[in-house]
């Protein structure tokens, strides 16, 4: 295969940086100016690289002095953002708006798209944004990341990719490492959630990161809505042909990159993983998830009404007393339905916002240690409709409104709507 032109200058300029005196290296702000400039493209590709090659050998405060750096320096100019805005408050035209638009740009985006386009550089610059939210601060340079990679990594630009038994085993040891819902400990283990019939794993990939998932969705195909993680995972369950299968499961669904959160891929993936598992599997009648409620004993645990029901869960083998079903599916339905502030729940969050609705309450659904210390091994399916996904997403976002069947309803005595205020759940009386 023939290299790129990239690719090959940038071997060159590797030979010749190998051959550089470190006793003359350039400050690194000398680099980040020679981005900005109008020099050749060879000696921005130099430059460019010489910045990554430094900031990948920095220890943790060098890092953070080169993002210091970027964020305090590398500003919009203030020069020409005056100027911008006189020529705007003279001609209101489309022109002048754009001059505006542009010179009210941080000039570091341009440095970021600059040491974006040497080899690796995607994957440097998500180095570069780990280091920053490991120290916190700098919030206008984690802005500028942000902003970048919501277009860099937009689920359209992705690639989808179905991962098997069969995938390489950099890229399969990969997926045992970043999942985070329900831990794959051995080698056999994951083998069981890839290689039967129905089981899928799909993951996005970055064209110029093939080898790193940046989120997987694991699947299992189901006559019905399941109720128990432990019924999905169980290694001597006997697999079902897809073609009887009505339901797919999205039973975990993992981020692999912390440098990418608050991109919102998560979405995308489990919208193209549902068109094409309808394609392949016609008689497929719903999409549902499998999910973790992870704050829901600590939201319990500060109800001072409930402070009975919590002692009772305090006594050992509680799990196994059904007299405590009833008021723990209640206090589940209302955690769901009106908990707020830093409460309320982000695995909510995540599927509310995509257009699902909360469907039912699964008892004892994780009855791992952590299932039950998160959650009181309580789970709860979110049903991805396709028919009212789009009414759903627009009405959460419009105002808050909370999808949710009539059952879970019932379950919490929610007796009017809920809505989701400021990104939180708050009760439908505060609506005008």
């Amino acid at each position: 295969m023939l290299k790129s032109w990239t690719t090959e200058l940038y071997d060159r300029i590797a030979g010749w940086t190998g051959m550089r005196d470190a006793a003359v290296e350039e400050p690194i702000e000398a680099l980040c100016d020679r981005l900005l400039s109008h020099a050749s493209p060879s000696a921005r590709l130099r430059a460019a690289m010489d910045i990554h090659n430094r900031f990948a050998a920095a220890d943790d405060a060098g890092k953070r002095a080169f993002l210091t750096l970027l964020a305090e320096r590398y500003t919009a100019d203030p020069a020409t953002l005056d100027r911008a805005i006189a020529a705007y408050q003279a001609d209101r035209s489309a022109e002048r708006l754009a001059d505006l638009h542009a010179a009210s740009e941080p000039r570091r985006q341009q440095i970021l798209r600059r040491l974006n386009e040497v080899p690796n550089g995607t994957a440097m610059l998500l180095a570069m944004r780990s280091a920053l939210l490991r120290t916190g601060g700098l919030a206008a340079l984690d802005g500028d990341f942000a902003h970048l990679f919501a277009s860099w990594f937009n689920g359209g630009f992705l690639l989808l990719r179905q991962l098997d038994w069969s995938t390489s085993g950099a890229v399969l040891t990969k997926l045992m490492h970043y999942e985070a819902v329900h831990p794959i400990e051995t080698w056999e283990a994951l083998r069981a959630r890839l290689e039967p019939a129905d089981r899928r794993c799909y993951g996005f990939f970055h064209p110029m990161m093939d080898a790193e998932p940046l989120i997987f969705v694991e699947v299992a195909l189901t006559q019905g809505i399941p109720v128990s993680i432990g019924d999905i995972l169980r290694p001597d369950r006997t697999p079902l042909d897809p073609a009887m299968a009505d339901t797919a499961v999205f039973y975990s669904i993992s981020n692999c990159q912390d440098a990418l959160r608050g991109i919102p891929f998560g979405g995308p993936l489990i919208k193209q993983v549902m068109d094409r598992l309808r394609r392949e599997i016609p008689a497929l009648r719903r999409a549902v998830t499998l999910s973790p409620m992870p704050g829901f004993a600590k939201w319990l645990a500060a109800q001072a009404s409930e402070a009975a029901l919590v002692e009772q869960l305090a006594v050992p083998d509680w799990h196994r007393d059904d007299a405590l079903k009833e008021p723990l599916l209640r206090a589940a339905a209302r955690y769901l339905t009106t908990a707020t502030g830093r409460e309320a729940d982000p695995v909510a969050r995540f599927h509310l916002g995509n257009g699902a609705r909360i469907e039912q309450l699964d008892w004892l659904g994780d009855t791992s240690p952590r299932g039950l210390r998160q959650s009181h091994g309580m789970m709860v399916n979110y049903l991805y409709d396709p028919a009212h996904i789009d009414a759903n997403h627009f009405a959460f976002a419009q105002s808050g409104a909370i999808a949710a069947s009539d059952r879970l309803r019932r379950q919490g005595r929610v007796d009017q709507p809920t809505r989701f205020w400021r990104g939180f759940l708050r009760p439908e009386e505060e609506r005008r």
